[in-house]
């Protein structure tokens, strides 16, 4: 089979109901962050080579596969809020009256995302909201409702051919939700490159979990991509290929971005087609899920930068 980024197509997996999580517009993480990738990937000109898919229908396989990482009590509070008028989880996090469904059906699409790249050995790009990596068992936090990275990853390995799955987590943001939901199984590692001191202040290198599945790289304020880079050739890479996994999940957060509000490196948008090479080395079976990612410009040529580089264009 030819390498994934010299094949002809690359399936984005989107729903316009995502827009329907309304965080208001003066929330950093609101609809108009979709609506921005959306119109850039409908006008780039390889627009031709981008399949778009629709999440498949919620249901009891979805909330099972939430059940894994989030607690009974956690998941009626998100509903009863939402089927309330919406509120708040805390300061940043909020629910709106379509929320929970919304983060069910984003749950959905990443599902969908492993479901894809094990019947083909192919990437996908999912294109939802909300995000997922600061979620907990018990609580969401950091704009986040549900652990999309963690519940997939979980998902990945209740399939028959699926015994080793890792997470590359390049949002600037440590995934501490991640990290708590996975770390103590053995067979997923989790690699987190992030902005420290930065929210949510975990992600220390010596947090390496119970059983050294866990590579956590701090990068200071002002990193850029020779920063970046040497820490995905010296310590990403060797990680990632000694763990061998089966499926690599990527939470391709995108305000790392020098542009960005909310974090303080100096990437550029196509610093990220570089990174999405480096995943390519390591394997195809790849799934790359939206988390965080805050200007609207950089957002949208980062991700295209991702595809791009899949695509080999």
């Amino acid at each position: 089979m030819a390498n994934f980024r010299f094949r002809a197509q690359l399936p984005v997996i989107y729903s316009p109901l995502f827009l329907d999580h309304d965080t208001g517009a003066w929330h950093p993480e609101n609809p108009g962050r979709l609506q921005a990738i959306v119109a850039a990937l409908q006008a780039v000109s390889w627009a031709d080579r981008l399949v778009w898919h629709l999440p498949t229908a919620v249901d009891d396989g979805v909330d099972q596969a939430i059940a894994r990482c989030h607690s009974p009590a956690y998941r009626h509070q998100l509903e009863q809020l939402a089927a309330g008028g919406g509120g708040q989880l805390d300061g940043d996090t909020l629910v709106s009256p379509a929320s929970y469904q919304v983060a069910r059906l984003a749950v959905r699409a990443w599902l969908d995302g492993v479901d894809w790249v094990r019947r083909t050995g192919e990437p996908a790009f999912v294109l939802a909201r909300p995000p997922g990596h600061h979620a907990l068992s018990d609580r969401g936090m950091g704009f986040c409702l549900l652990g999309n990275a963690a519940i997939a990853a979980a998902y990945a390995l209740s399939q028959p051919e699926i015994n080793r799955v890792a997470i590359l987590d390049w949002d600037v943001h440590h995934g501490n939700g991640t990290q708590a939901l996975v770390e103590a199984n053995p067979a997923i590692a989790y690699c987190s490159l992030h902005q420290f001191p930065a929210y949510p202040g975990s992600g220390r290198q010596q947090d390496t979990g119970p059983y050294q599945n866990v590579l956590n790289l701090p990068l200071p304020p002002g990193s850029d991509a020779r920063v970046y880079n040497q820490a995905f050739e010296q310590a990403v890479l060797p990680f990632l290929s000694h763990f061998a996994p089966d499926l690599l999940i990527v939470s391709a957060g995108y305000d790392a971005n020098g542009a960005d509000p909310l974090a303080d490196m100096a990437l550029e948008p196509q610093d990220f087609g570089n990174f999405t090479r480096y995943c390519l080395g390591l394997t195809r079976r790849l799934v790359f899920g939206l988390e965080g990612g805050y200007d609207y410009s950089a957002l949208s040529q980062s991700v295209l930068a991702t595809l791009a580089a899949c695509l080999g264009v």
